[in-house]
Formats: structure tokens, sequence, C-alpha cells
């Protein structure tokens, strides 16, 4: 009887190996897809972004300077005001792009958020540049916002819209979050704020920035 359970349990700890090892594969290629599949937007934007930099600026100058710090307080701005020029690319609209060089990334981001868009490129899940309350959200791919736990206080992090602005942030504070903490999200009281579900996905690393 004894030798029996034995092998029982040889068996289930076997298949729990096997189930074990599937999975990290399966994680794997999820992030190398991931990976590719923005690094192949990239490309693409890179060149929408050159057309479009070498057009007049879509903001009148006498509303902002360089790296759209605001000359009229954002309360008085319409929605018209803070609407980001979008491109269409494969199908999807894009905002610009996120780089932070510490972490060596330089990802496409989406205008709008699914599921399904997470898994080519991080997402705007809410605000604008403009309205100085931007949200962006992506998996926890390697290749996406895995790293972003490492972002320390005062780490560089740019935003390039498709108008040619380059804005400059700073890392403010970072916290980690509930998935229900939405109001906490997206209080606006941060000019950029990037999150990505922890393992898991019971909480969610948050990294808060402000314009430098």
């Amino acid at each position: 009887m004894k030798s029996k359970v034995g092998v029982v349990c040889i068996v289930l700890g076997a298949l729990l190996l096997v189930g074990a090892a599937l999975l990290a594969l399966y994680n794997m290629r999820q992030d190398t897809e991931a990976r590719d599949a923005a690094a192949a937007v990239m490309s693409q934007m890179v060149e929408q972004f050159q057309e479009n930099t070498a057009k007049e600026p879509t903001i009148p100058d006498d509303q902002v300077v360089p790296g759209l710090e605001l000359q009229i307080p954002v309360d008085l701005l319409t929605d018209a005001d803070k609407k980001m020029t979008e491109v269409k690319i494969d199908g999807y609209d894009y905002i610009g792009y996120l780089s932070i060089p510490v972490l060596e990334l330089e990802l496409p981001i989406m205008s709008s958020w699914s599921y399904r868009q997470l898994k080519i490129s991080p997402c705007r899940y809410n605000g604008t540049l403009r309205g100085e309350d931007l949200v962006l959200m992506a998996h926890n791919y390697n290749g996406h916002f895995k790293r972003i736990s490492e972002l320390e206080i005062g780490d560089d992090v740019f935003f390039m819209d498709m108008d040619g602005n380059e804005i400059h942030y700073q890392v403010v504070g970072k916290d980690i979050l509930s998935a229900t903490a939405v109001e906490e999200m997206t209080s606006g009281d941060f000019d950029l704020t990037l999150f990505s579900c922890t393992y898991g996905g019971s909480s969610r690393m948050t990294v808060y920035c402000n314009l430098v």
C-alpha cells in the first residue's frame, strides 16, 4: 500500500514539474512576442514621427513653451485643448512613445487600452500630457513594465508625443496599490503615472513622475 502511495506521489510530483516548466515556457514566449511587437511598432512610429515633426506644431506658441509647460492654468483648458495627436499603426492608434534611459526602454504607447492591446505595447489608461495627469499601463513583461520597480527617485523619464514635443519627467515616488485602487491611480496628483500588475495580478506596482 505504501509503495502505491509513493508511486502516486512521484507521478503527481512529476506532473507538477512538467506543468511548471510548460507555464515558464509559455510566459517566456509571451514576453518575447510582446517585446517583438513593441519593437516593430517603434520602427514604424519613428518614420511617422519624422514626418509629423516636419509639419507645423498643432499647439499655439502663445499657449506653451518647449516641453509642454503650460502658461495657462490646467483647469482652464478644455477637452479639445488637451486632446493628443494620434497616429494609426497596424490598425491601432498611438499617442507617442515612452523612454526610460536607466532601464534602456523605448516603448510605443497606444491611445486606449484593452487586454488584447496590452499584449502589443503599453497603453494610456487615463489623462493627457497637457492635462498633466497622464496614466500609462502595461503588462509585467520583461520588455514592457516589469522593471519599473527598479526605478529610483530622481530617475529621468521622457515622453515624445506625435507632434514632436519631448516632455521630461523625473520619478518622485513609488507605491504598490491594490488592483481596485482606481481613484488613487487617476486622481491627477502627479503629472505622469506608470503602473503594472505585480506577479499574480493581485496588486499594482506604481511609479509617480512630475515634470522637470
